[in-house]
C-alpha cells in the first residue's frame, strides 16, 4: 500500500478547513448547519478519492467534537456523504453526480443514522426528534455545501486548474 504524502497533506489542509469553517455553522431544527463541511467532502472526492475524503470527514468531525464546535451528529453527517460522493466520483468522473451523492448520502444516509447515534449517545429524549429533526437539516447543509464547492470546481475545471491538481495528486 503507497502512501501518497501529497494527498495526505491536501487531505490534512480540508480537515483543517473544515473544522475552521464550523465556525461559520448555523442551527436549523435543533442541529448544526456547516456547509464548509460539506463543500470540504466534495472537493475530497473531486481531488483525493472516497478514503481520503472520509479521513478527512471523520477527524475534522472528531476535531470539532473536542473542541465543543459540533455535536456528535457531525459524524454521520459528514461521513456517509463524504463515502458516497467519493465513491461516486471514482466510478464516474461525474461531478454533478458527486454532488448528488454528497446530498443524497448526508441528508438521507447520515439523516437515518442520526437517530440511533441520538439513541445510543446521547440518551432518548434528544432520539425522540431525531428522526424527524435530522434529515431536514442535514438536507440544508450539505445543499449548501454542495453549491459552494460546484461553484469552486466548475471554476477550476473551465480554467483548466482542476486537471493539472488532479494529475499532480495522483503521481
Amino acid at each position: 500500500m503507497k502512501i501518497n504524502i501529497k494527498k495526505l497533506s491536501i487531505a490534512a489542509i480540508f480537515c483543517a478547513v473544515a473544522v475552521v469553517g464550523s465556525l461559520f455553522s448555523f442551527p436549523v431544527l435543533g442541529s448544526k448547519c456547516a456547509p464548509v463541511q460539506h463543500m470540504v467532502n466534495i472537493m475530497c472526492a473531486v481531488l483525493l478519492g472516497p478514503g481520503y475524503g472520509l479521513g478527512a470527514a471523520f477527524t475534522a468531525s472528531l476535531i470539532r467534537n473536542l473542541l465543543g464546535l459540533g455535536s456528535l451528529m457531525a459524524f454521520p453527517g459528514s461521513m456517509f456523504g463524504a463515502v458516497l460522493c467519493g465513491i461516486i466520483y471514482a466510478k464516474t468522473k461525474n461531478i454533478l453526480a458527486t454532488l448528488i451523492g454528497e446530498v443524497f448520502g448526508t441528508a438521507v444516509l447520515g439523516g437515518l443514522c442520526a437517530y440511533p447515534v441520538a439513541i445510543f449517545l446521547m440518551g432518548k429524549s434528544a432520539a425522540d426528534i431525531a428522526f424527524y429533526a435530522y434529515i431536514v437539516p442535514f438536507l440544508i447543509s450539505t445543499a449548501g455545501g454542495a453549491v459552494i464547492s460546484a461553484v469552486i470546481i466548475y471554476s477550476l475545471k473551465k480554467s483548466g486548474v482542476l486537471a493539472g491538481m488532479q494529475k499532480t495528486l495522483n503521481r
